[in-house]
């Protein structure tokens, strides 16, 4: 296996702390979610990382299948839940909306099914949260 790359960041102080990279790009503030408090969670920083990484898979599937679409335009909406179970332990699961601008729903619904095999993102939640995908608002089958 090839390293493509090497990233890191930290964070101090948990929720109410502040969020860091080695190479500077990332310095914020935090707060814990649903309390409007001056910074991002990590479900947001998870959402946005999920939605970026599978809107490239979608962008690689449309190539690998011959499918036109405006990249430009593609945007994917990632919703992540955190959940307090009966354990007393915390979850989260996502949902992952698709929207792909030059493709038909057939084709996005295609397209969505083969960027969650090889989205990075996907591999690491498979089997450990659900992931719900979508296509154009669509409900897809259910995902593993």
């Amino acid at each position: 296996m090839t390293i493509l790359a090497t990233e890191q960041a930290a964070a101090t102080a948990g929720r109410e702390g502040q969020a860091t990279s080695k190479d500077g790009k990332i310095d914020m503030k935090l707060s814990p979610p649903g309390s409007n408090g001056p910074g991002t969670n990590p479900e947001q920083l998870f959402a946005a990382g999920y939605a970026a990484c599978f809107g490239q898979a979608i962008k690689a599937m449309a190539g690998q299948h011959g499918i036109e679409i405006d990249a430009d335009a593609l945007k994917v909406d990632a919703t992540v839940q955190l959940h307090k179970g009966e354990d007393g332990g915390f979850y989260i699961d996502a949902t992952l909306d698709a929207h792909i601008a030059g493709a038909d729903q057939e084709q996005a619904e295609t397209l969505v099914e083969k960027a969650h095999e090889i989205c990075p993102y996907s591999k690491a939640t498979r089997g450990n949260i659900e992931v719900t995908l979508q296509a154009n608002g669509t409900a897809l089958k259910a995902a593993a």
